[in-house]
């Protein structure tokens, strides 16, 4: 080499032929999110399930170490199996309420129609406000004394209208269906970003081969929005389990007994009126044990699927 050229000294390589550079960067960006999240989320969870294994009060008692003891009167009770029932059917009833209905809405307001930015922005507001105030506004409109439903069945000709969310047999649906209301924004949002990655060609071949639009839906269009089904599986199914403000508003776990109480609430029950957090621990230790099931069931059905 000349005495005017420059030598190039050789970059220090790490694992897998990587530079050091690289590793480094990584540690800078991902060890803040790392910290927070053993902060926030990972030791939060440790001492709730180690709290889960004590009987501990908020009245001030001291803690004792009881083992399986919550664990065991929880299995033992009979509100337990009512109280799970509840929460399978108010999470089934929202999953796949809030699929179907924001596909349908989604593949509606896809197409050109005016007013249809309006439309969307009316479907998404719901989404944004508090579960609360949804709960307050659904039991003034299904209000039997002068709610708008009440006088719409009156004009019908049904006079003996029910107040569903203290009727014991239609609280639960009604909880189902407000919750449903809230949050279909999210879904038909989503959906509405996946069918623009959906290529065009594929839907102008299935019309060119003369599949109808049924046909078009099942095997052209349901396939290429597996990944976004899902993901709203996902979090529709968790989303659905924690929800709280909705049911205490509405029905604070009644009308009779244990008629709307889900885990999430019981879990509310047992730590902050019955003052029992050890127990209340229990139960979202639980909680949590069944939702690692279940997701981890659902990422295995998916990639059987992809493959």
């Amino acid at each position: 080499m000349g005495s005017g050229s420059e030598r190039v000294l050789p970059r220090v390589r790490g694992l897998r032929g990587r530079p050091w550079t690289d590793y480094a960067l990584f540690v800078v960006l991902v060890a803040p999110n790392l910290v927070l999240l053993g902060l926030f989320v990972y030791r939060p969870l440790l001492d709730n399930i180690r709290l889960s294994f004590t009987d501990r009060s908020l009245s001030g008692a001291p803690a004792h170490y009881i083992g399986l003891g919550n664990y065991r009167e929880w299995l033992g009770r009979a509100d337990s199996w009512q109280i799970v029932t509840n929460t399978v059917v108010f999470t089934l009833g929202a999953v796949v309420g809030s699929l179907v209905l924001g596909l349908a809405l989604a593949l509606l307001l896809d197409r050109k129609l005016f007013g249809r930015n309006v439309v969307r922005s009316a479907v998404f507001a719901p989404f944004v406000i508090s579960g609360a105030a949804v709960g307050v506004a659904f039991q003034f409109l299904f209000d039997p004394g002068f709610g708008l439903v009440r006088d719409v069945l009156h004009r019908l000709g049904v006079s003996n209208v029910p107040d569903f969310y203290q009727n014991s047999h239609w609280a639960l649906c009604m909880v189902t269906v407000t919750y449903v209301w809230k949050n279909l924004g999210y879904t038909v949002v989503v959906y509405l970003a996946a069918l623009r990655s959906v290529p065009r060609d594929l839907l102008e071949a299935a019309r060119i081969d003369g599949a109808g639009h049924w046909a078009t839906c099942s095997r052209v269009l349901l396939p290429q929005l597996r990944p976004t089904t899902f993901f709203l599986s996902i979090t529709v199914l968790l989303n659905s389990l924690r929800v709280f403000d909705l049911v205490h508003v509405t029905t604070r776990g009644g009308p009779v007994g244990t008629g709307t109480t889900t885990l999430s609430y019981q879990v509310y029950l047992e730590s902050f009126r019955n003052f029992r957090a050890g127990y209340g621990a229990a139960v979202a230790t639980l909680m949590f044990v069944v939702l690692l099931i279940v997701t981890l069931i659902q990422v295995r059905v998916m990639e059987r699927g992809e493959r």
